[in-house]
């Protein structure tokens, strides 16, 4: 049985170990018609299909009509399939990319976008949010969800411990909501976000005052 995480046990993220994605020595002798590609997505339906106790390396070979051994050609271990689909479903979401303000849309609708973008993605795979917990999370397309929202915290207009406030406090909505996604409806959820987004409209209206009298 794979579990979220296993206790005392120490891992390196698949997306730190330095290479390409299959080795020069795997490359030539690896079975043909398996790719990393291939074995990812794969991971991914079967973790849809299944949940995330019942994955194996077995199983997973079984549906692909291989062996277990054929998939360590592509892949260390059972974490680096698990981290790699984690990042592939992680990019099913489309990021806002602003700019805000200044006629566009404003901050509060791209972190709209966000959310309610990144709760499908956890809704669609209920094994994410277990996962994001356990791993890194810092393959590139969580590293590009993190750039939205960084871009979305710049157009806020926060500063300093008001602006590191407000990023923290997204990112433990968002990640808090993984284990209720299914039971709260969606009405429940974008009110919650509407008083975070609220919350720090009322903490950027002096910052911005501020900004205007400098500005003056």
């Amino acid at each position: 049985m794979v579990t979220a995480a296993d206790p005392g046990e120490i891992r390196t993220s698949v997306w730190l170990v330095a290479g390409p994605a299959t080795p020069a020595r795997r490359r030539t002798e690896a079975p043909s018609g398996l790719d990393r590609e291939r074995i990812t997505a794969a991971t991914a339906r079967l973790l849809d299909a299944d949940g995330l106790t019942r994955f194996s390396m077995r199983r997973l070979a079984a549906g692909l009509g291989v062996t277990a051994m054929s998939l360590y050609w592509y892949v260390d271990t059972k974490h680096d399939l698990l981290e790699l689909a984690l990042d592939r479903v992680l990019g099913e979401q489309a990021l806002p990319a602003g700019p805000y303000g200044s006629g566009g849309p404003g901050w509060q609708d791209g972190l709209r976008d966000l959310a309610r973008g990144y709760r499908r993605v956890l809704a669609d795979h209920p094994w994410v949010a277990p996962l994001s917990a356990a791993y890194p999370n810092i393959g590139p397309h969580a590293r590009a969800f993190d750039a939205a929202l960084q871009r979305l915290m710049d157009a806020t207009g926060l500063l300093d411990a008001a602006r590191t406030g407000a990023h923290l406090a997204v990112r433990h909505f968002l990640h808090g909501c993984g284990g209720a996604v299914r039971r709260a409806p969606e009405s429940d959820f974008c009110l919650a976000l509407d008083v975070l987004i609220a919350g720090i409209e009322t903490m950027a209206e002096p910052q911005a005052e501020v900004q205007a009298k400098a500005d003056a």
